[in-house]
């Protein structure tokens, strides 16, 4: 049932507070603005709500993808920059990579709470509207060799707004869905995103490559996604909502801050979810240092880098990590993921001397997947965390405050989690620097991977008081 008013705004005491019991009567209002929303109520989730929910979901999705393809841009641009009459070191073609990570994840935490502040359905349309700025920009800036470096980092760095569209649009996701459906809302919502990656690396140089003869060619790596901007920003306006129960906890992300387990998640997940954004966007300049006859393969007219194919299972093995966790404990499944990982960037500087190109594209495929399956089964030990932090405390059963708590830590932590996108290529960048070759960083990698995994180990596998027992 809906009624309407015409009021141009809600406030945060105008939304209805409704029980799962009571009959939910919605208030539609200029600016497609919704009062009395109540996703745990059985009869209105079930006549209208979820169709509502959908469609935000649906061009959330839409708007969050694009995001990761700008975020990501750089790292397919830079391995094209020396064909275009670009000189690069290797530092420099590092930091343009490495930057818009450091930003995007910077981004995250003022975004988390940018829904509750402007409204979902608003705040989709200005962020996808940010994202014409670095789109446009990288088209004038790669067609004139000269373009002083500054320019170049500067443009890259614009294009971290696109990082910082995960976390608005997870916060505004969370709000539509009722508990027992928020898993599988916000895997589909991460999933979508994080597929955008691959989906960059695979059609840029095709969409350059068969422009080759154009002057303008490389400049379709950022202008190609500008009619998908804007129709995002049509679909946000045209059907998305914004909900009057949105409200910003800042007393429960101080909560969370203070709990010692939201930093320990918080480095696990930069090695899972760090570790997938960092490889992604180094992975194309990987293969172009190591194989570059393996950089690009001719189809037709059309150039294809099979480095999108790393982005691509990691983003597929994601939420199959939050369906193994759901089974065998999240704990267990990050440690398996932390293992493969490791074996996986062992594997690598090993198998380097044999130049072989195949075994090496096999070893970071493993890598991804491992890091995918890590993703979403360290997110998954993010609410049972805090669950029994509720059972181990004095106030045993305080389970309103853990879930407060948890759902802040989400945001934070996917924050945290994502300046692995800036480390992981600097410590390569370093590697490279110091010794001349990647096997020392690979090494340290392994490294990081065993310790992250004891700290897995004890912290969460062992039964501990501290979390009242719980199997995490």
């Amino acid at each position: 049932m809906t009624t309407s008013a015409p009021s141009p705004r809600a406030t945060p005491e105008s939304a209805a507070t409704v029980d799962a019991t009571e009959e939910v009567t919605l208030t539609h209002r200029p600016g497609r603005w919704i009062d009395g929303w109540n996703p745990e109520n059985a009869g209105f989730w079930a006549r209208e709500g979820r169709g509502i929910a959908r469609r935000n979901l649906g061009w959330s999705i839409f708007a969050e993808f694009l995001g990761f393809i700008v975020w990501q841009l750089w790292s397919i641009v830079v391995v094209m920059l020396p064909n275009a009459g670009f000189t690069l070191s290797t530092s420099e073609s590092f930091w343009l990579i490495s930057l818009p990570s450091l930003v995007g994840a910077t981004l995250r935490f003022p975004y988390t709470f940018a829904v509750a502040t402007f409204g979902g359905r608003n705040w989709t349309i200005v962020s996808a509207a940010l994202l014409l700025i670095p789109t446009t920009l990288l088209g004038f800036v790669v067609q004139n060799p000269e373009t002083p470096f500054w320019v170049l980092l500067t443009v890259a760095a614009l294009g971290g707004v696109g990082g910082g569209n995960f976390a608005s649009s997870m916060a505004n996701i969370t709000y539509f869905f009722p508990q027992k459906e928020k898993g599988w809302a916000l895997g589909l919502n991460a999933a979508g995103g994080n597929i955008g990656t691959s989906v960059a690396q695979f059609l840029v140089p095709i969409a350059v490559s068969i422009t080759a003869g154009m002057t303008f060619s490389i400049s379709l790596a950022g202008w190609m996604w500008i009619p998908l901007i804007l129709l995002a920003m049509w679909g946000a306006y045209r059907y998305m909502d914004n909900l009057s129960s949105a409200k910003a906890d800042f007393a429960g992300s101080a909560a969370a801050l203070r709990e010692p387990h939201l930093w320990v998640l918080a480095l696990l997940y930069i090695g899972t979810f760090g570790s997938f954004i960092g490889f992604a966007s180094v992975f194309p300049k990987l293969i172009a240092d190591q194989f570059p006859e393996f950089s690009t393969l001719q189809v037709g007219t059309a150039a294809v880098s099979l480095a999108f194919l790393g982005a691509l299972v990691g983003s597929v093995a994601r939420p199959y990590g939050g369906k193994l966790a759901d089974r065998f404990g999240g704990a267990r499944m990050t440690v398996a993921a932390f293992a493969v990982m490791a074996a996986g960037a062992l594997a690598l500087p090993l198998t380097l001397p044999l130049g072989n190109f195949w075994v090496f594209l096999v070893c970071f495929l493993v890598l991804f997947t491992a890091t995918g399956v890590g993703n979403g089964s360290t997110y998954r030990m993010i609410p049972n965390v805090f669950h029994a932090r509720a059972l181990a405390s004095p106030d045993a059963g305080d389970f309103t405050a853990s879930k407060r708590k948890a759902a802040a830590a989400l945001g934070l932590i996917s924050a945290i989690g994502a300046y692995g996108g800036f480390l992981i290529p600097q410590v390569l960048n370093a590697s490279q620097a110091a010794t001349g070759g990647y096997s020392a960083a690979f090494y340290g990698f392994v490294g990081a991977y065993l310790v992250l995994l004891l700290v897995t180990l004890l912290v969460y596998v062992v039964p501990r008081r501290s979390l009242a027992g719980e199997r995490i």
